[in-house]
C-alpha cells in the first residue's frame, strides 16, 4: 500500500474510535444496576434432586451454602477489580452480591447433601429419603 492509503486508513481508523467513544457517552454500556443473578437448573429423578448454578470467575471460598428449615441458600459475591489506570470501556458481565434460596421438597435428607464445585459450575446433590436427618451447612468440594 502507498503512504496516502495507510494514511486514510489510520484517519478511518481514529474516526471510528472518536464515534464509538461518543456514542459511548451518551449511550453507557455500562450497567451498574443490576446485581449477578447465577442461572440455576433444577434436575429431579427417582433417587435425588440437583441443582446446578452457574457461578464462572468465582472460587469455592467466595461460596457460601446454608440450610436453615428446610430451605437451601447459596451466596456470594463476583467482583471485577482493575488497576488504578484501567477503566471499563464496555462491561457486560454482571458483577455485585447474589443469594439464591431454594425451599426444598420434604422427602429431602439435608444431612447427605453433597457440593461439588468445578469449573464454574456449583452442583448440590440432595437425595431422597424417608429417614430425614438435618444439616444447617454443606461444606464444598
Amino acid at each position: 500500500m502507498n503512504d496516502f492509503a495507510i494514511d486514510i486508513e489510520k484517519q478511518l481508523t481514529k474516526l471510528g474510535k472518536d464515534i464509538q467513544d461518543f456514542v459511548e457517552r451518551i449511550v453507557p454500556l455500562e450497567d451498574r444496576g443490576h446485581d449477578f443473578t447465577p442461572s440455576c437448573d433444577i434436575i429431579e429423578s427417582d433417587e435425588e434432586f440437583v441443582i446446578k448454578l452457574d457461578l464462572p470467575g468465582l472460587s469455592k471460598k467466595e461460596i457460601n451454602i446454608a440450610l436453615k428449615e428446610h430451605v437451601l441458600t447459596v451466596k456470594g459475591e463476583r467482583v471485577t477489580k482493575l488497576d488504578d489506570e484501567e477503566v471499563f470501556r464496555r462491561q457486560e458481565r454482571s458483577t455485585g452480591v447474589f443469594s439464591r434460596s431454594f425451599a426444598l421438597p420434604e422427602n429431602v435428607n439435608t444431612a447427605e447433601t453433597d457440593a461439588l464445585f468445578r469449573n464454574g459450575v456449583l452442583t448440590i446433590t440432595m437425595p431422597k429419603s424417608e429417614v430425614l436427618n438435618d444439616a444447617q451447612s454443606i461444606p464444598i468440594k
